[in-house]
């Protein structure tokens, strides 16, 4: 197989990052006329109609089962529902520059809520130095983007307060879309799809109690309505399949830089095509954030890593990995590859999966590795489990990589 060359992904990936850059900014068009509850069930709505036509066209059914539609339905509350509406009701009080900053933590907050949940269990795993180092760079970049040395008080704190709940919904979400991942028989499109049904649903009921009767349509400009539109049929479908194809293509490092980018963007279009104003400390403090996610996420090593593997000929022309070369690496981590999140994994959780398969990041290449090669391995490079062929309808591919990160595409 050939190495894949930014031709393959780059368009995909660069529509990404302008597809969830630009959402900051028809969320603050919208909700000068909709309310943001109905923003929200607008969005999520139309979302679910988009989803389910790919669903379709992937010949995928919806997910089945009572237990898991019950998960689905905690997973929109936290992946949807609230942070939809916070976003929404914070944009009338903040910037969309503001919000697309704040958009920018959410692999801070997936961590720290990891990091929770680590305590909660007394689980064995125990996070690195470089993530701790990274979390607390992000959060005072945080306080930068908040001008904290100002005094905090006023409707700009409340926006912010909301921004807070939403991009913690979102650690939360990314947590435990996980497990559902990992425990479920279900497909990216599958879980996507169920989440934004479930949704609907519950903004069907929310709606009409927060905000009364929904504005008639005949009283709504057309900014607005296309904008909702946008938001349902582009930020939610097809920048899901446009990142999945960019994962799938260029692997996990490239997939995941797409984090970096939306911010830019939103401060972009914020300014240039909504006029707002930008004080000094909210690119400064985004990119303090930035810098944060990229310490915890190992950013740098990562890159490093992959210019190596793609320095070293294979010693094999079908582009194998040895099995030499699985001693020489950090830690073994599994890989959602429907949320770009990694976690660290125990070397003897692989005695018991289906199947492993070890994964050349520069060339998307994977290849079976019996799980007993790395029984006895005190370090490993590229592992994984996969249920199925990586890239058939990619139901579960997990792939290790270097050092432990979470990270999430997810925008408002």
């Amino acid at each position: 197989m050939p190495t894949p060359g930014p031709k393959s992904w780059l368009p995909a990936f660069g529509a990404t990052a302008l597809i969830w850059g630009t959402s900051f900014m028809f969320i603050k068009i919208a909700v000068r006329e909709v309310p943001p509850v109905y923003l929200a069930l607008g969005r999520i709505g139309i979302g679910a109609l988009t989803l389910f036509v790919l669903l379709a066209i992937v010949r995928q059914p919806l997910p089945r089962g009572r237990r898991l539609w019950a998960r689905m339905f905690v997973l929109a509350i936290f992946a949807n529902t609230v942070p939809f509406i916070m976003f929404g009701y914070a944009e009338e009080r903040v910037s969309s520059v503001l919000a697309g900053i704040w958009n920018g933590t959410i692999p801070l907050t997936t961590l720290a809520v990891t990091l929770i949940a680590l305590g909660v269990t007394r689980s064995t795993e125990r996070p690195t130095r470089q993530q701790i180092f990274g979390l607390l760079v992000g959060f005072s970049g945080v306080l930068v983007v908040l001008g904290a040395w100002h005094g905090l008080g006023g409707s700009s704190l409340v926006g912010q307060l909301e921004l807070l709940i939403a991009v913690a919904c979102y650690g939360i979400a990314l947590n435990y879309s996980r497990g559902i991942m990992t425990s479920s028989d279900v497909s990216p499109f599958q879980l996507t799809a169920g989440q934004l049904i479930s949704g609907t649903l519950q903004m069907l009921v929310i709606a009409p109690l927060v905000a009364g009767a929904p504005p008639a349509l005949g009283s709504l400009t057309w900014k607005p309505i296309v904008s909702i539109v946008v938001l349902g049929v582009l930020g939610t479908g097809l920048a899901f399949v446009l990142n999945f194809h960019v994962i799938r293509t260029a692997g996990v490092t490239t997939g995941s830089m797409v984090t970096y980018l939306p911010p830019v963007v939103a401060a972009v279009a914020g300014v240039v095509l909504l006029g707002e104003h930008l004080s000094w400390n909210q690119p400064v403090g985004g990119v303090i954030v930035l810098a944060g996610v990229g310490v915890a996420q190992g950013l740098a090593s990562r890159l490093a890593t992959r210019a190596a593997v793609r320095r070293k000929p294979s010693r094999d022309p079908s582009g194998a990995v040895p099995r030499d070369d699985l001693r020489d690496v950090s830690r073994v981590v599994s890989h959602d590859v429907s949320r770009g999140e990694l976690r660290d994994v125990s070397p003897g959780e692989l005695r018991d999966v289906s199947r492993v398969v070890s994964h050349d990041v520069s060339r998307g290449e994977l290849r079976d590795v019996s799980p007993g090669e790395l029984r006895g391995e005190p370090r490993a490079e590229v592992a994984g489990q996969a249920a199925e062929e990586f890239a058939g309808d990619a139901r579960r591919a997990v792939n290790a990589v270097s050092p432990p990160v979470r990270e999430s595409p997810e925008v408002a």
